[in-house]
């Protein structure tokens, strides 16, 4: 078994919409990302590379290069995920905190966690999504932003 935490933070006012995990969670307005700023499916992606001592997501797809601009966030964890899988691991589970003062995670939760369950490979009962606020602390409890925490865990293929 290896573990690895992942941690992914964006700025809201960037072009719409918010998407946690591959799901419009927010239509109204965007992050400023090089991507398209999926705090969950970036956590993730570091998560399982740290478990798997390979680096990190801004190792494997750097926001300098051209080529990520836009990129959608759950096919670059579908290539985390592939490239685990080279490493000899597979995934076992996943358990996610969504930091966010006002957009609501609960109406989406549980296709959220079918779609991340789908890219890793695993069943939606493998994959813990929560959401959680700061009750008004800081840039989080602002509304200037978002960020999602994740622990993931491992197996030997």
């Amino acid at each position: 078994m290896r573990v690895g935490w992942g941690f992914d933070a964006h700025r809201f006012g960037g072009p719409g919409p918010t998407r946690l995990g591959g799901v419009v969670v927010d239509a109204g307005r965007g992050v400023i990302a090089t991507s398209d700023g999926d705090v969950l499916a970036h956590a993730a992606a570091d998560a399982l590379l740290g478990a798997a001592a390979l680096g990190d997501l801004g190792c494997l797809f750097p926001s300098e290069d051209p080529r990520w601009r836009g990129a959608d966030s759950m096919a670059l964890l579908a290539a985390v995920v592939a490239r685990v899988g080279d490493a000899g691991y597979r995934v076992a589970s996943l358990d996610a905190t969504i930091v966010v003062e006002k957009v609501r995670v609960a109406p989406q939760r549980e296709e959220i966690r079918r779609r991340l369950a789908a890219v890793l490979g695993v069943e939606a009962a493998a994959v813990s999504v929560k959401a959680t606020s700061t009750d008004g602390l800081g840039f989080l409890g602002r509304d200037e932003g978002l960020a999602a925490v994740v622990v993931a865990v491992l197996a030997e293929r």
